[in-house]
């Protein structure tokens, strides 16, 4: 008898559907899209309303002659690809490639792969919706437009291989822009004065920090004179308590993860980046087999940007906490949180476990070390959600001191938990430290109560320039600038890694001269096609296919007109422009000339200043200063085939020693071995098992 056919996109995925459906169920994995525009031409017509033309791959030729003969055995056809805008394409694309006559196909769409979930999705199946995958297919003619046209002109005025992309180039121009504020910044000193003081009768001393003069007048302090001045005068004051206020404050917790959350947060406490965390994600939320249960699915769909939570999950996470933490620990009314995402799908939900009672540490032992880790984010994060606020006491002191000629303001704070309340699961990152959390309680005081001065402190310092972007931070602006969507925002990442656009630095995104000089014609030529907020507005276009019901090819038309007008002018103005060369202090082995640094398939390299009269090269090193523990020779700087920096010995490769982990001048206060920074704000040693804090890192 025939059975019924469910096509998904992965086998895992398949594997664990069939545990749920049972023996009337036949499963088929397409791995991923079966078709595409071809990849040796534009592949759309644009005379003729942009009308596409999709292939079948090659390396997917035997994957689709399987489903079609699948298709033909079949009584229906489920199409269970995921629930956004690419999985309904994919479901189309199924669709039109494997359909036969009269052979019912129908769509099921779920948020997590849990039975209820799954046989609620196959008892309401609807027809593919054709305005989800116009939206897709919008994006998809449009990324091609601008990678097939303006591909041709880098090579011709820049070099060849190279190629742009309109999202990753509004993505590379932010992280340019950043770069230059960087180098355009001038540090302004200013100084920062503190007295340590202490009740006459007790000996604990705290600190308060120099605000300005009692008349509410603030001060700057902008040079050590002027500091040095204000000591003299403070070492000579008379302090006295002016006011004490405390306040109760309330903490709420952060809503469970969407993507870009997701993204930001496993990066600050795991150093996932976002293409790590995206496909970890992937793989608890198709399912792992867990012991008796067999395979199951273990999150809800990670591609969200919507923060609602379905009604029973919440109430399964309350019931978990009063059961495990008790009464005063659960919120009297459940928590709904709205979504503040530009163009959010509130239809879909936030990503979550599929079951609170399903305790990371239940199933630690059949996950992998990252899976289980990523795991334990998600579902802390959602118990955490529905917890009861944070209770902390806030005082501020105001401290007068009387001065010969002025009463000068002196300010110290505290802020104590009084009630951890959520914090006691989970407590979200920051990308900036919060100087005030930091501080302790302050001893009883009381108005006008007289102080001791033990001692002035000045300290220097110099306002700083603006951060450069990590993997939390870029995916934040891109969030909110509303450039790409959930599906988008690690693929954007890594393109402009492996485009040699930009680069991580220590986890920091700096741009290459390449993508400096690339974005700069872009800019010029194509402002469009750079500027951030002619992307998102873009976005907000493919938005309104869905929503407004807008002909998909109306938008791509509106786009390509002046793209395709500016593209023209690009090639007749634009000269040749010359990578900038940069020499060394290195000669060349063979002739003698300087080597340059140059640019290349896997990062930087020296080649001889000379060529093509002289072809030598070797691989370029940037050395650490720091010494092999195994052999003594340099460590350098070296670069992966994956573009991952490490670290190896100089004399490759008669010493095979390396390290992913930066190594730091000063040895191992234990052991004497080679020290590494981890974690960013970590040392650890390579040879004992020696961990410590780094004294003034970011």
């Amino acid at each position: 008898m025939a059975r019924n056919l469910v096509i998904v996109e992965s086998p895992a995925k398949a594997r664990t559907l069939l545990k749920i459906l049972g023996s009337n169920y036949s499963l088929k994995a397409s791995l991923g899209h079966i078709r595409d525009l071809p990849r040796s031409e534009l592949g759309v017509d644009v005379e003729n309303g942009f009308v596409p033309r999709y292939v079948v791959p090659k390396a997917k030729s035997k994957i689709v002659n399987e489903l079609k003969r699948a298709v033909k055995s079949a009584s229906t056809v489920y199409l269970a690809t995921d629930p956004d805008r690419e999985g309904e394409a994919i479901a189309w694309h199924l669709a039109e490639v494997t359909k036969t006559d009269r052979k019912p196909y129908r769509r099921v769409v779920f948020h997590e792969i849990t039975s209820e979930a799954v046989k609620q999705a196959f008892q309401h199946p609807r027809s593919i919706d054709m305005q989800l995958v116009n939206a897709q297919q919008a994006r998809r003619i449009l990324d091609r437009l601008v990678g097939y046209k303006l591909s041709p002109l880098l090579w011709k005025k820049v070099r060849r291989g190279l190629s742009a992309g309109r999202v990753q180039s509004a993505a590379v121009k932010i992280v340019v822009d950043r770069e230059r504020e960087i180098q355009a910044f001038v540090p302004v000193e200013y100084w920062n004065i503190e007295a340590e003081l202490t009740k006459r009768e007790d000996k604990a001393s705290f600190r308060a920090v120099l605000i300005g003069l009692m008349d509410g007048a603030r001060m700057d302090i902008p040079n050590e004179q002027e500091a040095s001045r204000l000591k003299q005068e403070l070492e000579k004051a008379s302090y006295r308590v002016y006011q004490v206020g405390t306040k109760k404050a309330s903490r709420q917790p952060a809503p469970p993860f969407i993507t870009s959350t997701l993204q930001q947060e496993a990066w600050r406490k795991l150093r996932f980046t976002a293409k790590q965390t995206m496909a970890i994600a992937q793989q608890l939320y198709e399912g792992l087999p867990v012991g008796g249960e067999g395979s199951v699915g273990l999150i809800t769909y990670m591609r969200t940007d919507s923060t609602r939570v379905a009604w029973p999950a919440i109430a399964e996470a309350r019931d978990y906490i009063g059961k495990k933490y008790g009464a005063k620990y659960l919120p009297p009314r459940a928590r709904v949180f709205r979504g503040t995402v530009r163009g959010a799908q509130e239809a879909h939900e936030a990503i979550r476990p599929t079951r609170i009672p399903r305790e990371p540490a239940l199933i630690k032992k059949y996950l992998t070390a990252s899976q289980y880790r990523l795991y334990d984010l998600i579902w802390k994060r959602m118990v955490a959600s529905q917890m009861a606020a944070a209770v902390y006491d806030n005082t501020t002191v105001d401290i007068e001191a009387k001065c010969r000629e002025n009463d000068y303001l002196l300010r110290a704070t505290s802020s104590i938990n009084v009630f951890p309340g959520f914090v006691i699961l989970y407590l979200e990152s920051k990308d900036e430290a919060d100087e005030e959390e930091k501080k302790g309680a302050l001893p009883p005081l009381k108005k006008n109560e007289a102080l001791k001065l033990l001692e002035i402190y000045m300290e220097q310092r110099f306002t700083q320039p603006p951060p450069r972007f990590t993997e939390a931070t870029l995916v934040k602006m891109l969030e909110q600038w509303g450039i790409g969507r959930p599906s988008t925002y690690a693929p954007i990442l890594s393109t402009i890694q492996d485009r040699d656009y930009v680069t991580k630095v220590r986890g920091y995104f700096q741009p290459t001269e390449l993508g400096v000089l690339v974005n700069d014609l872009l800019n010029e030529h194509f402002g469009d096609i750079v500027d951030i907020q002619f992307t998102a507005g873009m976005e907000d276009e493919l938005d309104d296919i869905v929503k407004k019901n807008r002909n998909w090819a109306s938008v791509v038309q509106d786009f390509y007109a002046p793209f395709d007008k500016d593209l023209a002018n690009a090639f007749e103005r634009v000269e040749r422009v010359k990578m900038p060369v940069e020499l060394t202090d290195e000669l060349c082995p063979q002739c003698g000339k300087p080597l340059a640094i140059k640019l290349g398939r896997y990062g930087k390299f020296l080649a001889c200043s000379g060529y093509p009269e002289c072809k030598y090269t070797q691989s370029y090193q940037v050395k650490t200063g720091v010494k092999c523990p195994e052999c003594g020779h340099e460590l350098v700087e070296r670069m992966s085939k994956k573009k991952r920096i490490f670290y190896g010995c100089s004399s490759y490769p008669e010493c095979q020693f390396a390290t992913f982990y930066r190594p730091l001048p000063d040895p191992c206060p234990k052991c004497g071995g080679l020290l590494t920074q981890y974690m960013g704000r970590y040392a650890r040693c390579t040879k004992c098992k020696y961990r410590g804090k780094l004294e003034g890192e970011q």
